[in-house]
């Protein structure tokens, strides 16, 4: 399933989610011209055996790396969730919260996949963990809005409106199972799965806790 459309409108403009689509864009093109590619990824790109946790300078690849893309596909991938589930969790916690909250849940996104495989020399790289993060506090916040989604049918592509709900878990499930899958393949490289699922949790359980913090305060304010 491929969404296309969240079908519902935000009705303030999201300047973070379009400043993090441009930097990321940016960032790959800057990636794409360097003399060095091999260099510059070993430079930003995650590798866990490069990560010596009793040493604060080997850790900034835990944030860095998330600007980076391994290709075309990569990037407007994740640059398209982003741009279909980032702008009402944007409206939803504010512009500053929304930054903080797609941050940490890129760094633990990273993290899950570094405690999975410490030892790899495989560079991670993407704004995967990040954009999951997103899409898992979509789900608390808007799971019964409808996602305008292209799905294959029988050997043919049709359009179908499906909840936001079970696209979002069906999402959630794939990542899971691949990265059950892929704790035995580490070595191999290909799609850093727990960072997916690390990023997703991050943004549920913050999603979660706000939203609850949020019912709390609308709670006290109508017992006064």
């Amino acid at each position: 399933m491929f969404p296309l459309k969240d079908n519902q409108p935000t009705y303030k403009f999201p300047l973070i989610t379009v400043l993090l689509i441009v930097a990321n864009v940016l960032v790959f093109l800057l990636e794409l011209s360097a003399p060095d590619l091999e260099a510059f990824i070993a430079q930003f790109a995650l590798t866990p055996s490069f990560i010596d946790l009793s040493r604060v300078s080997t850790l900034s690849t835990f944030f860095t790396s998330q600007f980076l893309h391994a290709g075309f596909i990569h990037i407007i991938s994740n640059m398209w969730f982003l741009k279909i589930f980032g702008n009402n969790v944007e409206e939803k916690f504010g512009s500053i919260k929304f930054l903080i909250i797609y941050l940490l849940a890129g760094l633990a996104g990273n993290l899950a996949q570094y405690l999975f495989s410490p030892t790899s020399n495989i560079p991670i790289l993407g704004a995967s963990g990040a954009v999951a993060g997103v899409l898992g506090a979509y789900l608390v916040f808007f799971p019964r809005h409808t996602i305008k989604t292209l799905i294959p049918f029988f050997g043919f592509l049709t359009v179908v409106n499906i909840p936001a709900q079970v696209m979002l878990f069906y999402w959630f499930l794939t990542q899971l199972l691949s990265g059950v899958g892929s704790v035995a393949i580490a070595q191999i490289g290909g799609v850093a799965f727990w960072a997916h699922v690390g990023g997703f949790a991050t943004g549920w359980l913050i999603a979660k806790f706000g939203k609850s913090d949020a019912s709390e305060v609308e709670k006290d304010g109508l017992l006064d």
